[in-house]
Formats: structure tokens, sequence, C-alpha cells
């Protein structure tokens, strides 16, 4: 039952919600339950439904939980979650983002001074990767027809992959196999093809970067030990090791470290991103923008994440006719504060989204006597958005095309939980 489930998540978050998980993804327990009562009553009051069978519809509603989920946590991310805390974040600056980004991770910085690093990059963390031998892509292939198997150690795990080899396939046929099913064991080793002049290599490369800790590979490959028919491994050149892994060398302020991942956090306030080296030995400086610079960063954060979502929805106007009306919501939510906002430089498209003058935005903040109260229905307009997609991620089935069955008898209703497994089940489907 759990690798059922395990490959039920798998599934979910691979097809569904690209989107990274944040931190405001983990929740207390007065929140979930607050969830609850909330569906709850979401349940009690619904009328009884057909089940949705399409899959197209499927994937629209469990798309559209997913975007108001990343608007939701746009808004947090801002600090909309918290009393007054609306724009308040602070901005990190990197003077080279191709070799280094930050992210300001720090607490509330008012009344101290936050100190500057100076960072120079000596070398990147780098996956593992093994490269095969290169065979020949269309020959019938030398293994004898037999079971196989090969074992991939990693993380202190040892996984034993079994297949089949017939009387006629060919090298890129049991290559193709190969990575089939080593991706979708998802052990963290992903699996490609190589092509080069008529041959094709199969290629392993770890998801992981850096030096495992007393080790010198992230993964290794061998049939020494292996249940089956041994030979594989040499036949396809699984155990060459073409890149060894390694950590990211760095200097912070002039003293020397290293991480086996291209991100880490400086002194708990800057969260860095390598992405490349320095040029002419000139270090990166990492520190905290203005605040005038913080406050238009946090409104661009703010109307992407409006946009996308917007966007998200108007893409399915063609195929989901009650996408029209979220659009329409989220249009007349925007056109409420259109007036407001246009003087800041947020200006209100005919598709719904936003268009923002930074110049306008800057000028705006810059000569403001008081942010809070200039930027005071912005914030309203982010509570409006906030409430809109906790509604959306609650009920996305609200903007599904249904077949009603039956009202309720008013005043002798009863909680079921119809609504919810009815979402619920899209992401099961198929796996009992």
């Amino acid at each position: 039952m759990g690798a059922v489930m395990n490959a039920v998540y798998n599934n979910y978050l691979t097809n569904y919600t690209p989107k990274p998980l944040t931190r405001f993804d983990s929740h207390k327990k007065s929140e979930l339950r607050n969830v609850y009562n909330s569906i709850v009553k979401l349940n009690k009051d619904e009328p009884w439904y057909l089940p949705t069978t399409s899959k197209d519809t499927q994937h629209y509603a469990i798309e559209l939980k997913e975007n108001a989920r990343g608007l939701h946590n746009t808004i947090a991310q801002l600090g909309g979650l918290e009393k007054d805390g609306l724009f308040r974040k602070k901005s990190a600056y990197s003077t080279d983002e191709d070799v280094a980004v930050a992210t300001y991770v720090g607490e509330d910085t008012t009344g101290q001074e936050t100190p500057d690093f100076q960072l120079e990059v000596h070398s990147l963390a780098s996956t593992q990767e093994n490269l095969g031998l290169f065979l020949p892509n269309n020959a019938k292939t030398s293994l004898p027809p037999d079971t196989y198997s090969f074992d991939i150690s990693i993380n202190d795990m040892n996984y034993e992959f079994q297949f089949s080899v017939g009387e006629a396939e060919t090298n890129r046929d049991v290559q193709n196999r190969l990575v089939r099913l080593i991706n979708n064991s998802d052990i963290g080793v992903r699996a490609a093809i190589a092509e080069s002049e008529g041959r094709t290599s199969l290629r392993l490369t770890s998801e992981t970067t850096g030096l495992p800790s007393g080790r010198d590979q992230i993964f290794t490959v061998s049939d020494t030990h292996t249940s089956k028919t041994a030979g594989a491994v040499e036949y396809l050149g699984l155990d060459y090791v073409s890149r060894e892994p390694a950590n990211a060398q760095f200097a912070v302020n002039g003293i020397e470290s290293s991480s086996p991942s291209n991100h880490f956090t400086l002194d708990k306030l800057f969260e860095v991103r390598l992405t490349g080296l320095n040029s002419n030995n000139q270090p990166v400086r990492i520190g905290l923008k203005t605040d005038v610079e913080s406050l238009t960063d946090n409104v661009f954060h703010l109307v992407g994440g409006y946009n996308e979502f917007v966007k998200a929805a108007s893409s399915y106007l063609e195929t989901q006719s009650k996408s029209r009306k979220l659009v329409r919501e989220l249009s007349g939510i925007a056109s409420v504060y259109s007036n407001s906002l246009e003087p800041m430089g947020l200006n209100l498209k005919e598709d719904g989204t936003l268009d923002v003058d930074k110049d306008a935005l800057r000028q705006t903040a810059a000569q403001s006597p008081d942010i809070s109260e200039t930027f005071d229905s912005l914030k309203s307009f982010s509570n409006m958005l906030l409430r809109k997609s906790n509604q959306v991620s609650l009920n996305p089935m609200d903007y599904v095309e249904k077949v009603m069955v039956a009202y309720k008898n008013p005043g002798h209703n009863f909680i079921n939980p119809y609504v919810t497994s009815a979402y619920t089940g899209m992401m099961f489907d198929g796996y009992f």
C-alpha cells in the first residue's frame, strides 16, 4: 500500500505540479483543522453532481488548484499572511547574477544593519555522470537472450534492476528499456540516450551534486552480486564514470569554503544560488537593496503572481467553459482597484492582466511620505487575491462544468465527502 501511495504522489508531483514547494506548503494542525472545517461546510451545502470522468477536465481542475496555491505562496512570501507585513520583505542584490543570485531570508531588519558579503566562485558543484559504451544503434545486441540484472547503489541504498533481452532485439531496444526502467524508479539517478555517428550510449546522471561524506562517488553500478544473469554492465559500459561529482569551491570575504550544492545560505541572511565563475578575478558583492528597490521588487512579484494565475485560467477558455467565470472574477477584482493602482504605474489590460510601469512605481515609492498609506489600496487588492486563491484552492470544482443531479433537502441536508472525494479521486485514478 505504501509503495502504491508513493507512486501516486510521485505521479502527481511530476505531471501536475512542477512548481517548487515552499515553507508555506507546511501547515500547523490548527490550519489543517480550519481547512477541514471549511470542506465540511462546503460539502454540506453543495448540490449533488455526476462524477467528472474527462481526463482533460481532471487535469484542468488539478492545475487550477496548483496555480491557486502558487498565487497564495507568492503573497505569503511578500508578508501577506501577517498583519501589516505586506511589502515589508527586503530584497537582496548581487552585482553579477551570472555568477550568483541572492535572496534575502533574514528577519525584518528595521533599525539593524545588514552586512554585505564579497563572494569569489572558483568552481561549481557538479553531478556525477556515467557514460556507457557507444554501440551500433540498430545492430542486434550481443547479449544472449536471458533475464539480466544489475545494482545501483546510492544514498546507502542498493536497488536491483531486472530486464529481459529477446532474440531479435537491438542495442537501442535494450538501452531504451533501461532508460524507462531507471527513470520510473525515481532513485535519484536519471537515464538518457546519447547519440554519436549512428551509435548510442546510455548516460546515467545523478540528480544531486557534490561529494557524499567519506565517498568519491554519488552512485555506483555493478552486477557482481546481482540475482540474475550478469554481463549487462560490462557490455553497456555502465560502470564508467565520465564525470566525477565535485563540491562548489568559493571564498566569502576572503575565507575559503565549499558546499556540496550550488545553493547555500550566508550567515542565515542570504540564500545564494551559484550560476557561474568570477570573471577578471572581480568578487561579487551581495547585500540588501534600498527600501524603494525592495518595495518595487515586491510589487513586481505580486503582479507577476497575479498575471500568471490569470494566464493559466485563460489558457483553458477554449476547452473549459467555466474558466471564463474565474477570469471574469479575477479581472473584476483588479478593476475595482484600477483607479487607485494607475497612479502607482499599474495598468489593467484588456485580457485581465496588469502592466507595470517601473519608473512610475519607483517614483511613487520614492516621493511618498508614508509608503504604508500610499500603497494601502495595493494591500487591499492583495488581500482580495489571497481570499480568491484560498477559495479556488479549497474548491477548484466550482470552475468545472458539471451535471447536477439534485439539490439537497433544505434544512435536512447532511455532511458528506462527495465534492472532496471527486477532486481527490483524480489524483488516485488508475492506481487502484
